[in-house]
């Protein structure tokens, strides 16, 4: 059976994540762990968050919190019943991100679902500060959901990849799972420079995945562009994928899909869910 994180802030964007976590895993055990985390300040600080009794808690400040979630169990009851499913909620008071990390281990998270509304104003990361804070200081898997992302069938995945690091066994089997899971393409991209070519150490981590996925339906795609954002952004679009997958061990390739240092350029993401792996 899967646990499954879904942090929610009751908007749209945050139903949104939960209705496409419900349909992507409708053949799958899940218990889905609906979390509000109320806090002042949602930055992993390393600062404690301010100490509060339990009464004034329970009275004020979490109230309002709980009967939203209460509300919320009343909303997925009437979505179409599925006996795979279970849901349970919880009401938190402190920092997200500390909180998020605790809920990992002590519920044995295997995956994190959010929405990905972007936040506003100049030097803001496109995905939203929340969901880019996760997808890089929690050891989790992410999955991170547009907020007009509407699922249908994952018939095509997308793995950048600037292939200068090798991938962990365990990262390629989650993949493969997903690939096996819903009958999936995936493809391989890297981006790269002009007349740039595969060192031999790429060339090695090329062959390694290519022959990991030798049993699926993989290919490998190699485009040349200046910006990783938007080569990435190009190859989604001209392919129509269904979904991009990345890996958190190489963070800065990572960052430079991920995030923009205005909001002016949306990118690719802001359409397609992409999931994050961590090891």
């Amino acid at each position: 059976m899967k646990n499954i994180l879904i942090p929610t802030d009751f908007s749209d964007n945050a139903w949104n994540a939960l209705l496409y976590g419900i349909t992507f895993f409708k053949k799958t055990q899940c218990t889905f762990h609906l979390v509000h985390i109320n806090a002042t300040n949602t930055n992993s600080s390393g600062e404690a968050a301010l100490y509060v009794s339990p009464d004034i808690l329970e009275e004020t400040i979490l109230a309002e919190p709980k009967e939203k979630l209460q509300h919320l169990l009343k909303r997925i009851e009437k979505l179409p019943l599925n006996a795979k499913h279970n849901f349970k909620v919880q009401a938190i008071y402190g920092f997200l991100i500390n909180e998020l990390k605790t809920l990992v281990i002590n519920k044995k998270i295997d995956l994190i679902i959010m929405g990905t509304k972007g936040a506003t104003g100049l030097k803001s990361v496109s995905i939203g500060s929340n969901t880019g804070n996760v997808i890089t200081k929690v050891p989790c898997n992410v999955m991170a959901v547009p907020e007009n992302a509407c699922y249908e069938n994952i018939q095509e995945i997308g793995f950048p990849s600037d292939l200068n690091i090798a991938y962990d066994i365990k990262v390629l089997e989650t993949i493969k799972d997903i690939i096996l899971l819903k009958r999936s393409a995936l493809r391989l991209l890297y981006i790269s420079g002009a007349n740039e070519a595969l060192s031999q150490n790429q060339t090695k981590v090329k062959n390694f995945i290519l022959d990991y996925f030798k049993d699926n339906v993989c290919t490998y795609h190699n485009i040349t562009g200046k910006n990783i954002d938007e080569s990435v952004q190009c190859f989604t679009e001209s392919r129509n994928l269904d979904m991009v997958i990345m890996v958190a061990k190489n963070l800065n390739f990572l960052e430079r899909i991920l995030f923009r240092p205005t909001v002016e350029k949306i990118s690719y993401h802001t359409k397609v869910p992409f999931l994050v792996i961590h090891e």
